[in-house]
């Protein structure tokens, strides 16, 4: 009889062997073959260690390796494939109407980062780009003093963030808006969230089959005929101070585009916040950088609090 384990082992060689990629809640094989097999055999997925040594019978294995060969012949990411992602311990509901969540924003989130930038009487937040709306309820969740209105130009996007919003028992908090980047947005917000389209030409063309499988419009940031992955960030900070409250701040992820960012906004003054992937992919503006106005400058505090995150204080 082969043990739990010993399906790990095998699928997480058997995807090694294929070259897949990972990147869509998993970085390794080992990790995603584990979450593979657990989810299959219908066990926690947090608890490989209790139950490693336990019997699969036939039909187990085979349905393990059935799952496993979709994953290397389709070169889906796994999420596709189980129907449900996490990020920040979280569960949602993920198909191919939206990329896999995986936003670096989550962890400033999640790790208090963001609390002392937030104003005091905070109460309306926006999610452009929501996409499935983890961002959303990540926020909600996190600070429950928030409306959060949660916008995307795409439909199928809002049609699964509903699924998220109800998952979470968030619909009296969380508002879908559908519109093209800020056209959705109502009033002015103290927090906005956005994980846009960003990625530059050449990247796009590099991109391995999982990140293919995800909507390009999710993904690609030359979408108005650029090729530094800007464009939507460039018609976003042209409009968005008049969304923003006289202490609101916008959180924005560009990923590996510090460059390009740095290029097309060489005078605009970012502080860039601490990540598990670095200190250059994710950063805010407060109203004052976009602006110019003094009058909206947020608490010193919170100035300190992200430079002793980043070990400069």
């Amino acid at each position: 009889m082969t043990t739990l384990l010993q399906l790990v082992e095998d699928a997480a060689a058997r995807l090694d062997a294929a070259g897949v990629a990972f990147g869509h809640g998993t970085t390794n094989a080992w990790d995603e073959a584990a979450w593979l097999v657990l989810w299959r055999l219908a066990l926690p997925l947090d608890d490989l260690n209790g139950v490693a040594a336990r019997e699969v019978d036939a039909d187990g294995q085979a349905a393990v390796r059935a799952l496993v060969d979709a994953r290397i012949t389709s070169r889906k990411p796994a999420a596709y494939l189980t129907g449900e992602a996490w990020l920040q311990g979280v569960a949602f509901t993920v198909d191919e109407r939206v990329i896999v969540p995986r936003s670096l924003i989550a962890e400033v989130i999640a790790d208090g980062t963001l609390d002392a930038w937030l104003a005091a009487d905070a109460t309306h937040a926006l999610d452009l780009c929501t996409g499935g709306g983890s961002l959303a309820v990540l926020a909600a969740l996190a600070w429950p003093a928030l409306a959060v209105d949660a916008t995307d130009v795409c439909p199928d996007a809002l049609a699964v963030a509903a699924l998220n919003v109800h998952r979470h028992g968030l619909e009296g908090r969380i508002t879908l808006r559908q519109g093209d980047g800020l056209a959705a947005a109502r009033g002015a917000y103290d927090l906005i969230l956005c994980n846009p389209p960003y990625v530059n030409r050449a990247a796009m063309d590099a991109l391995p089959a999982e990140y293919r499988a995800e909507p390009a419009l999710a993904l690609d940031g030359n979408r108005e005929g650029g090729r530094d992955g800007m464009d939507f960030v460039r018609r976003l900070l042209a409009g968005v101070a008049p969304h923003l409250g006289p202490q609101g701040v916008l959180v924005l992820e560009i990923g590996n585009e510090r460059a390009h960012f740095d290029a097309a906004f060489p005078r605009l003054e970012a502080v860039w916040l601490p990540t598990s992937a670095g200190d250059d992919q994710v950063l805010l503006l407060t109203r004052e950088a976009l602006t110019g106005d003094p009058a909206a400058a947020v608490p010193s505090n919170a100035v300190a609090a992200t430079a002793a995150r980043t070990g400069r204080a």
